[in-house]
């Protein structure tokens, strides 16, 4: 289930930076991040892609009510759930890229398939 990892935030601050990481996401295909936040935002992109796999109304207002920006829902909609039509789940990967300098946190990049 997503949203089990807590992050070191609070609430508020997990929520905002998870709907601005999924955003990005679909936005641009393919971000860096930590392995622990790449797992909770797979979670989540996974989520929203089957969302649209079905476009009516009712889910492109559940989409705009988490994602951040109208360009990104209509890019959700209109191309990258129908590549994703006859795919049950997996829709995102993970690789990971070795520790980052400074405080050797695991990165990883989260992309979509």
């Amino acid at each position: 289930m997503p949203g089990t990892r807590k992050l070191g935030r609070t609430t508020d601050h997990r929520r905002a930076m998870m709907r601005a990481m999924v955003t990005f996401l679909l936005e641009n295909g393919k971000i860096e991040t930590t392995v622990t936040r790449a797992k909770e935002v797979r979670a989540m992109t996974e989520k929203m892609i089957t969302l649209a796999k079905v476009d009516n109304l009712h889910n492109k207002r559940q989409a705009m009510a988490y994602i951040t920006k109208d360009t990104v829902v209509k890019k959700l909609f209109d191309e990258v759930a129908p590549k994703y039509k006859d795919v049950n789940g997996g829709y995102c990967r993970i690789i990971k890229t070795g520790p980052r300098r400074g405080d050797a946190a695991e990165m990883c990049i989260i992309e979509l398939v």
